[in-house]
């Protein structure tokens, strides 16, 4: 018969389901002995505990049964892929990789340089930031298509916690230094996460705060980026939506006509790329090269027109020549060191985050696989690097990715020809960008933040998950008229909030039987499943912990006690049976063993048989080892629901 798991009917309404005779009918089961595992020393469960933890994927399996020699040649793949997909590198997959490469570098020279500006540095240390990174990943990143540099949240994030404390056109030496040290200690953190296997730390950033933060941080980039469009000269850092609307209107004899005539045409064009590559991806160099054609069209115009747009603002004269050292730059001691240190975490934990789902996005779209524990190696050395060598925080860009997959890329070769280019650009075209002016790198910087904000992620939690879609919220309006930092606070307190609410207030169900079968359904879910008379039959959908012990001994109670005035109510015959199903425990600590054996206590004294069912190996072993078992008895712990209702119904048949 099938089973219609759409309708729904409470069980404690009033018009009940008939009882189902059905269990009493079927042939007598076999009841089988509830095995504990084997037994293990202790050492033989924490290592085993241990490896379950932090080697799920078990890293070193390709290590067995190998020579010296070949372990010697894995392990140089285990650390630096390169020497994985090197060896079968060839002339037609290299000729895909320059294309992608030049492609992508069309992309990464303006955003370098826009992403620097939103972080408030100086815009030459984007384009540092996407040399150096670059090339250290293609030799330790184990991605095939992820495009390195400057990230819009990381420099907003950089750009607006800094600031707070050290603004830049105050001390501007005292803010590189620091920009370098929080990028330092991003690295070490983010190293520090995959060396230790510890990549479930950025698990705590859910996808429903990641919408939120995203779509509140793409606002406040877009509005921060009225003073390039309008000419504002006098303009606020700070990075709420009231002040930056305040600020914006109340400088209107600062705006500039002609600024913002040519700041709004090249938006608009940018735009209309994005929206031509979006609905055709085969045109996806379209928007990829519009931020570079856009550069050269609004340099050009300054250029041409410079006596009649006087009022336009350019970049101004940038350095030319390779990343200069900043190792002697890094600030290890004085009173901003702490600032440096929070910077870094904050920073890091958002780039690892971005890197490693957009790494795992294009991985499984070519099927191969992303080691997540190498990837935060990978990011983590690279970004220590990047902060010796003028560099603040990179790590994979979606935009530049989703560009790099689509123009064919085949390896991380990509990478060294973007670097390649950006090299040429620092050597030999800095003076180009002289006259280009602020109001592009504003434009290429809305165009590239209005992709973060994902409506239809947005609606999807509000159809599937309110509690989801409430954190999104918080963490949207968190960052909009609180703070940046603040909002992500709110957004992971939110998000540790769920979890503790779902580990202190499991889910706990009361179970029917599916007539003429000896399958037992939750009650509310299927209208075919029935009581058993005499039998309350609950399942309890999580681990029993000390955190949520208590609630389960209350609720369980009560299950009890509202069965019990049910059947008074409908004249059923008496309840003389609780039957735990521990099918879903996965777990079981000293506090919920002592709920247990305080259940069973409890219903003894009110001539009510507790039953187990099913109890997994780690919670039987647990079980056993307290002797909780002992006053269970052999009627007391069962295999299956199936066999406790038709083994104790039995018994009671045979009583006189």
């Amino acid at each position: 018969m099938g089973l219609n798991s759409n309708r729904v009917e409470n069980f404690s309404d009033t018009e009940a389901p008939p009882l189902s005779t059905s269990v009493m009918q079927m042939p007598p089961l076999e009841v089988h002995r509830v095995c504990p595992p084997p037994p293990r020393t202790t050492s033989q469960k924490l290592r085993h505990r241990l490896s379950e933890i932090f080697f799920p994927d078990d890293p070193l399996h390709k290590f067995k049964d190998q020579s010296w020699f070949r372990k010697l040649i894995l392990g140089l793949q285990f650390f630096f892929p390169i020497f994985d997909w090197a060896p079968n590198y060839s002339l037609q997959l290299f000729k895909s990789d320059v294309i992608s490469g030049v492609t992508i570098a069309s992309l990464a020279i303006p955003q370098g340089i826009s992403y620097a500006k939103l972080a408030n540095l100086p815009p030459i240390i984007g384009l540092y930031s996407s040399f150096v990174p670059p090339l250290i990943y293609s030799v330790l990143g184990s991605s095939r298509h992820l495009a390195v540099g400057p990230v819009s949240i990381a420099s907003l994030v950089m750009g607006t916690m800094l600031s707070e404390v050290v603004p830049y056109s105050d001390e501007p030496a005292l803010y590189l230094k620091l920009a370098f040290t929080a990028t330092f200690f991003a690295g070490v953190f983010q190293a520090s996460l995959g060396f230790l296997r510890l990549g479930f730390v950025i698990d705590f950033l859910s996808k429903a705060t990641l919408v939120g933060f995203m779509a509140g941080a793409a606002v406040i980039v877009s509005l921060q980026q009225l003073k390039g469009l309008l000419g504002i000269v006098h303009f606020t850092t700070k990075m709420q939506l009231v002040p930056v609307l305040s600020s914006a209107f109340h400088h209107i004899d600062e705006w500039s006509w002609q600024t913002i005539v040519m700041g709004v045409a090249f938006l608009a064009l940018l735009l209309i790329t994005r929206q031509i590559s979006m609905r055709r991806p085969k045109l996806f160099w379209v928007s990829a090269a519009a931020p570079l054609a856009s550069v050269i069209l609004s340099t050009i115009l300054v250029v041409c027109f410079k006596s009649k747009l006087h009022g336009i603002k350019t970049i101004g004269k940038l350095p030319k020549g390779l990343n200069p050292p900043s190792s002697n730059m890094l600030y290890f001691n004085g009173p901003h060191l702490a600032l440096a240190i929070k910077t870094g975490i904050v920073t890091g934990i958002l780039s690892l985050t971005e890197g490693i789902a957009v790494g795992r996005t294009f991985a499984s779209l070519k099927n191969y696989q992303v080691d997540g524990n190498k990837e935060m190696m990978a990011i983590g050395l690279m970004n220590m690097a990047g902060s010796c060598s003028s560099c603040y925080v990179t790590s994979g860009s979606f935009s530049r990715s989703a560009v790099n997959y689509n123009a064919g890329a085949q390896s991380a070769v990509s990478n060294i020809v973007m670097a390649a280019a950006v090299l040429v650009t620092l050597l030999f075209l800095m003076p180009l960008f002289y006259y280009t002016p602020n109001l592009i790198l504003a434009a290429i910087i809305i165009t590239a933040v209005v992709g973060l904000i994902d409506y239809q992620a947005a609606y999807k939690l509000w159809k599937v998950d309110k509690l989801d879609f409430l954190a999104c919220l918080c963490s949207f309006f968190g960052v909009l008229f609180i703070s940046v930092p603040l909002g992500l606070a709110i957004a992971v307190g939110v998000s540790v909030f769920k979890i503790l609410l779902h580990v202190t207030r499991p889910n706990t169900v009361v179970l029917g039987n599916i007539p003429r079968t000896q399958i037992y359904q939750n009650l509310n879910q299927y209208r075919e499943a029935v009581r058993v008379p005499s039998f309350l039959i609950m399942a309890v959908e999580a681990p029993i912990y000390f955190a949520n012990s208590t609630y389960l001994q209350e609720r369980i109670l009560r299950w009890i006690r509202e069965e019990e005035e049910w059947l008074a109510a409908n004249d059923r015959s008496n309840l003389k049976c609780v039957i735990l199903d521990m099918t879903a425990v996965t777990a079981i600590d000293t506090s919920g063993i002592d709920t247990i054996s305080e259940l069973r206590k409890m219903l003894e004294k009110r001539s009510l048989k507790f039953v187990l069912v099913n109890p997994v190996g780690s919670v039987m072993e647990k079980l056993q080892e307290s002797n909780i078992l002992e006053s269970f008895g052999f009627d007391g712990l069962y295999v299956s629901v199936g066999e406790a209702v038709t083994d104790i119904s039995s018994a009671w048949k045979a009583q006189p």
